[in-house]
């Protein structure tokens, strides 16, 4: 009973998607327009710099709310952490009255880091923007952080469940992010340093 509360807490609280609702308060769906995602680089997009800022804020803190609540229901439970935030990402991604057309799940995934362990999520956001500054690109460091996540848990000798959960967030989050592929495979993936961006369908 306890993982089945901690799977809807975490997953209700990853729905709020604030994008996405400041868009229909607009008037328009975020999803189809600039980026075509529900989430904080399209709110900066469409709204300016303080919405997208303030999306992401509420994005790494939705995750990190699910496990505060759910590790103070259920403490001593380790496992119980990771499932909170988890479904905090996958309630992002697959919101139910969004059609399970969310976001990309990246601000939460780094919330639920925070919230887990946060030295080293820190190392991994000075890792991060290494990565990107060197490589111009911000996707190289999702990429990189979601993969290299699983890898630490294995080192460090994680429970076998913990370490199914971050291989599968590494899936879906990689999976959300094929546009992204695809745009840098036709050389039009946005870099940090360009101006005039034009993202296509």
């Amino acid at each position: 009973m306890k993982y089945l509360i901690t799977a809807l807490v975490g997953y209700f609280l990853g729905t709020i998607n604030v994008a996405y609702i400041l868009g229909r308060i607009k008037g328009f769906d975020i999803r189809e327009t600039g980026s075509q995602n529900a989430g904080a680089s399209n709110a900066k997009l469409n709204f300016g710099w303080a919405a997208g800022v303030m999306v992401a804020l509420i994005d790494f803190a939705k995750a990190a709310l699910a496990i505060f609540i759910c590790s103070n229901l259920f403490p001593d439970d380790e496992f119980i952490r990771h499932l909170a935030g988890f479904m905090a990402i996958i309630g992002h991604i697959y919101p139910f009255y969004m059609q399970f057309r969310g976001g990309k799940g990246f601000a939460c995934y780094i919330g639920m880091l925070l919230a887990l362990d946060w030295k080293y999520a820190l190392v991994i956001l000075l890792l991060n923007l290494i990565i990107a500054l060197v490589t111009n690109y911000i996707v190289a460091a999702t990429f990189f952080t979601v993969t290299i996540t699983p890898i630490y848990y294995i080192y460090r000798q994680k429970p076998i469940e913990i370490i199914i959960l971050s291989v599968i967030l590494a899936i879906v989050i990689i999976y959300k992010h094929k546009i992204n592929i695809i745009r840098f495979k036709n050389k039009e993936e946005k870099r940090i340093f360009e101006k005039n961006i034009i993202f296509k369908k």
